[in-house]
C-alpha cells in the first residue's frame, strides 16, 4: 500500500489465562497496542461461550485452564472454527503445530507481546515475518 499502512488482520482478540495477574498485565498491554480485548476468561466453557457470540480474529491462550478442560481443548474448537490461536505458555504441548498458529514463550514483557501480536498480524496477512525471541510460529514460509 502506497504511503500508508495495511489494515491489520487483528484486531479483537480473546485472551484465556489462568493467572489472574498475568490476564490482567495481557489485557493493559493489548490494549495499549489499539486492540480490542473482546474478554478475558479463566476457564474453557466461558471462552467458548464468548467465541459463540462475538467475532474473535484471535486467542492469546494458556494451555493450563482453571477446571478440568485445557487450552488445548480450546485450541481445537477454535481450530475448527477458523479462528486462530496464539498459545501464551511456559511448556508448549508436543502436538502444538497441529492446534495453534504459534507459542509465546513464558515470561514475556509489553515489547515482547506486541512484537508477537505483530508478527503474528503480519504471518496472517500472508507476509514474510521474522518472529520476536520467545515466539514460534508454525507454517512459516522460508520464500
Amino acid at each position: 500500500m502506497l504511503f500508508g499502512k495495511r489494515e491489520r488482520v487483528v484486531n479483537k482478540i480473546l485472551i484465556v489465562e489462568d493467572e489472574p495477574l498475568t490476564a490482567f498485565d495481557n489485557e493493559t498491554m493489548i490494549a495499549d497496542a489499539g486492540y480490542e480485548v473482546v474478554a478475558t476468561h479463566d476457564r474453557f466453557a466461558d471462552a467458548v461461550a464468548t467465541l459463540d457470540r462475538e467475532r474473535v480474529d484471535l486467542i492469546l491462550c494458556d494451555v493450563r485452564l482453571t477446571g478440568e478442560r485445557s487450552g488445548i481443548d480450546l485450541a481445537q474448537v477454535a481450530k475448527n472454527r477458523g479462528i486462530p490461536v496464539l498459545f501464551a505458555t511456559g511448556l508448549p504441548p508436543e502436538n502444538a503445530s497441529d492446534l495453534v498458529l504459534g507459542c509465546l514463550l513464558k515470561p514475556y514483557n509489553d515489547r515482547t507481546l506486541k512484537a508477537a501480536l505483530r508478527a503474528v498480524d503480519q504471518h496472517l496477512a500472508g507476509e514474510k515475518t521474522k518472529p520476536p525471541k520467545g515466539l514460534t510460529l508454525y507454517g512459516l514460509n522460508d520464500a
